[in-house]
């Protein structure tokens, strides 16, 4: 089995307990995400992020074609880190992590993510050819939205 690896550092203006309470709620997926992808958040049980959290989406990420997406919280320590873990989805593993660090002038965010497309060669080629790329437009899109909503607010 192949493994990616995706990090990104980007810096958030805001207090640490805010920065948390905006990433640590599903709901808040949404408003991050690429409006064409037709991403929603079906079940979390409306409560505040905890470990063992299941979590269901549906989204359509490539070609219109509609899935359904759970992940579980398998850690979480509030105002520093969680990690959502797929347990059904379109890859063959998906860890991601998510990390808050209060800076001098905000929060220092890091997200890791690991993935493993199934199909073997196949998987390959399609992470070489789709998969990166798509990722690649879906992280820098969620980078500038959330300069969007906390960075260049006046």
């Amino acid at each position: 089995m192949k493994l990616y690896k995706i990090e990104t550092i980007q810096h958030v203006n805001s207090s640490i307990e805010e920065c948390w309470e905006f990433f640590s709620s599903p709901t808040n997926l949404q408003t991050i995400t690429l409006d064409n992808m037709s991403f929603e958040v079906q079940d979390f049980d409306n409560k505040r992020m905890y470990q063992g959290q299941i979590i269901t989406y549906t989204l359509k990420p490539l070609l219109g074609i509609k899935i359904s997406w759970v992940t579980e919280i398998t850690v979480s320590k509030e105002n520093e880190y969680f990690i959502d873990v797929q347990r059904f989805g379109p890859y063959k593993l998906w860890h991601h992590k998510h990390f808050f660090e209060a800076t001098e002038t905000g929060v220092k965010m890091t997200d890791i993510v690991h993935y493993a497309l199934p199909f073997g060669y196949l998987g390959r080629i399609m992470n070489k050819w789709v998969v990166e790329n798509k990722l690649k437009v879906i992280f820098d899109y969620r980078r500038n939205k959330i300069d969007e909503l906390f960075n260049l607010r006046a």
